[in-house]
């Protein structure tokens, strides 16, 4: 609770010299205000960055029904929350804008993702288990030699 809201504080930094205290909520000087949002992370392609996605419904008058609707929100990483992976769940909080796009920061990590969560999520089928990588790329393999033989 020392940022104000009801979280967790992680550990502190292993290495206080090479730490990045000025974009920090929870040992630096970065305020938290306004919107705490929930989402999942969808991208971890940037350093320091992951790209939150939230789904909400939104009502629509002349059928009296709901849609759903998404947003994906940039958030900034501290260093002390461990590297976060696509499918956690995580809860974001709105802070002062940190660079062009960013203007969230990554409080708390609510949930870890599953083997299935991230197969969901990149849209690829999820392995046998069982099976390790070198057999899957044997497989991948032969079946590429049966698509030349065709030919």
């Amino acid at each position: 609770m020392a940022i104000g809201l009801d979280v967790e504080t992680p550990p502190e930094p292993e290495n206080p010299e090479e730490y990045d205290y000025e974009k920090c909520p929870f040992y630096g000087e970065l305020p938290v205000r306004g919107q705490i949002l929930e989402g999942t992370v969808v991208s971890t392609d940037m350093d320091k960055t992951v790209v939150v996605e939230r789904e909400y419904d939104v009502a629509v008058p002349k059928y009296d029904r709901y849609m759903k609707r998404r947003s994906r929100i940039p958030a900034h990483v501290p260093g002390v929350l461990e590297p976060l992976s696509v499918g956690d769940s995580v809860k974001i909080a709105e802070t002062r804008p940190l660079s062009k796009t960013k203007s969230h920061v990554v409080v708390e990590v609510t949930q870890e993702a599953t083997a299935e969560d991230v197969a969901e999520l990149t849209g690829q089928a999820e392995p046998e288990p069982g099976l390790s990588a070198e057999d899957l790329a044997a497989e991948a393999d032969e079946d590429d030699a049966e698509d030349e033989g065709d030919q």
